[in-house]
């Protein structure tokens, strides 16, 4: 059985069918596939159509709630991007309070068991929201002068879709398996990225470099490759969301669990955002 490189979806319920390019094949013939689901998810999630509780969770369901979330979080990034636009000493309060609650709330969801919960998701969305509209307004506007805000926003999200349309269609093809090989891979170059932010964080605030630690966000070429090696890392990590996200719906979980879902991949998409915005900032700036 595989697991997903994101705590949120590894802390949903999961089946122990394999496969790949199943993600959207709905829940058709779900009450015999629950059967062979592993004992956690029978247990916590029983076949629905005896329970009478919930109908399964669908492709749609998944879509309908990841498109919420996704609604919330940029009507609230507008906002805020303009916000601080008009008032450039909202910008830091604004990234250290949506960054943080953003942070605690995806927490209190995965190991508190409450991903199905609407206003945790949806609370995240507008706290992320609030974190990528401030951090948008200074990276595209305030680390890179002269070039064309607008622009440079809309070609990092156009490199957002662009990534996960692309992953989405690597995994429905089968172009590359998600195997406990796959995942143990990925997991272990995201803890090698985690581990560098962190001494490269720790190491500038006791001023060595300059300031900048090892150099990983300081817009030289070592950063570069850093920003490239974490794109690459979320790109891949989608391929681990929709497997899990497939075996939830393989396994017969109820419709609620699609909130569950849309956070897990609205987590790795705000990751890929951020990089993406990142890297471009270096390349345009002086």
């Amino acid at each position: 059985m595989r697991e997903s490189s994101n705590p949120v979806f590894r802390s949903l319920p999961k089946g122990q069918q394999g496969g790949y390019a199943q993600f959207g094949t709905g829940a058709a013939g779900y009450g015999a596939q629950a059967v062979h689901a592993d004992p956690y998810t029978a247990q916590q999630y029983p076949d629905q159509r005896q329970t009478g509780v919930s109908r399964p969770l669908t492709i749609d369901d998944v879509v309908t709630k990841t498109g919420i979330t996704l609604a919330v979080l940029s009507a609230v990034a507008v906002v805020s991007y303009f916000l601080v636009a008009s008032n450039l000493s909202l910008a830091a309060p604004f990234a250290l309070v949506g960054g943080l609650g953003g942070f605690v709330l995806v927490m209190i969801a995965t190991f508190g068991r409450k991903q199905d919960s609407p206003a945790i998701v949806l609370s995240y969305a507008a706290l992320e929201g609030l974190f990528l509209g401030s951090i948008s307004f200074i990276l595209a506007n305030l680390v890179v002068s002269g070039a064309n805000a607008g622009a440079l926003i809309s070609q990092a999200i156009l490199g957002t879709i662009g990534v996960f349309v692309g992953m989405l269609v690597v995994y429905k093809t089968g172009a590359i398996r998600v195997t406990p090989k796959f995942t143990r891979m990925l997991v272990a170059g995201m803890f090698g990225v985690l581990i560098l932010a962190l001494g490269n964080l720790v190491l500038g605030m006791f001023g060595v470099g300059g300031g900048e630690g090892l150099g990983l966000r300081s817009g030289g070429p070592i950063a570069i490759i850093f920003s490239l090696v974490c794109i690459a890392l979320a790109a891949f990590s989608f391929l681990l969301d929709f497997d899990a996200a497939d075996q939830m719906i393989r396994a017969g979980a109820p419709e609620k669990a699609a909130w569950g879902v849309a956070l897990g991949l609205t987590v790795t998409l705000v990751w890929l955002y951020l990089e993406i915005l990142r890297l471009l900032s270096y390349f345009n700036s002086d």
